[in-house]
């Protein structure tokens, strides 16, 4: 794997974060392989220098790239249920342990993780599917799990509305750090929520695609005065096994990618560190320093002195939804 770097030469060791991107494909739709070539990339990371790892959305066992390719709007098609079956059975279900041996890494190698995969969540009945972004923090706990709040698309064919449980910001060394999946970074009011905590590190995970991340990050670290991660995952036409179902259908467009990468980062001055990574593989590690941001905060800090909350304020929901309460003798 390619290993690009961004040194902070000038950063304080208090003010000192290195963070890695680590952008991946997924072996599709095969949940287990996918955790073990995370599992590969969190201890390259912390071979680097990491003190936090992130990955793409929806990354574990892969995005949803069936429905465009294969009519997936075609109501009680068998096809369809076949696909989601699959997808279903690969999801991902935290309270049966399938996170153990990030945990265990985090743990280990002392490194946060950022991680987005299908969440087949046990207290909504175990049959549908949540982009979920969790993160698992270095003692190896997880801490969050953000549920999606509105998938975009085509993506409502197969993934269910979250709530606002997951918003929350992590402290990690010098810096607070929160994220959202994918469109929910072109939602105000939950970028609202995550600044509200004192967000000055912003995470965004997208499943692949330059252009969703040519612009938005330089737009979101401007507006937050934040560094901003994007981190796309990558999805080549060879990524697709052989016998996976509709094979033909899913080539047919003859297309090299499926997503192609741009996972970037930028600066609390809304400029570019790294410029999206297009076309392959690679773990960005960068040093951000955190005097970057209180220097950028100066004239603008959005949840600070250039609020009005007697005039504007937001109120958030962090109830995990459920269909049923027991109250049990």
């Amino acid at each position: 794997m390619e290993i690009i770097r961004v040194t902070a030469p000038q950063a304080r060791e208090s003010d000192r974060l290195v963070v890695g991107c680590a952008q991946i494909a997924p072996v599709w739709l095969q949940r287990d392989a996918t955790l073990a070539k995370v599992a590969l990339c969190i201890q390259r990371a912390a071979a680097e220098g990491c003190r936090l790892v992130v990955f793409g959305e929806a990354l574990v066992p892969g995005y949803p790239f069936w429905i465009e390719r294969t009519d997936g709007a075609r109501f009680n098609d068998a096809l369809q249920k076949r696909f989601y079956a699959r997808y279903l059975d690969q999801g991902v279900d935290l309270e049966r342990g399938d996170l153990a041996q990030i945990c265990a890494l985090a743990q280990s190698h002392q490194i946060a993780v950022y991680l987005g995969i299908m969440e087949r969540a046990a207290d909504r009945g175990g049959h549908s599917l949540y982009c979920t972004l969790v993160y698992v923090d270095a003692a190896g706990v997880i801490r969050s799990t953000h549920r999606k709040l509105m998938p975009t698309y085509e993506e409502r064919l197969a993934w269910a509305p979250g709530d606002g449980h997951g918003l929350q910001v992590h402290a990690l060394g010098p810096f607070r750090v929160g994220g959202l999946n994918c469109f929910e970074n072109w939602m105000p009011l939950s970028r609202a929520a995550l600044y509200a905590q004192g967000e000055d590190l912003h995470v965004s995970v997208w499943p692949g695609g330059v252009h969703n991340t040519h612009d938005l990050p330089l737009f979101l670290a401007k507006e937050g005065r934040s560094y901003v991660i994007a981190v796309s995952g990558l999805m080549r036409a060879a990524d697709v096994p052989e016998d996976m179902l509709a094979r033909e259908q899913l080539m047919a467009g003859g297309d090299e990618f499926f997503a192609n990468g741009g996972t970037a980062i930028a600066g609390p001055d809304g400029r570019f560190l790294v410029e999206p990574v297009v076309g392959r593989e690679a773990l960005v590690v960068a040093e951000l320093d955190h005097a970057r941001v209180r220097e950028e905060r100066q004239n603008f800090d959005l949840a600070g002195h250039y609020s009005r909350p007697d005039v504007t304020r937001l109120v958030v929901d962090r109830t995990r939804q459920r269909v049923a309460d027991f109250l049990d003798a």
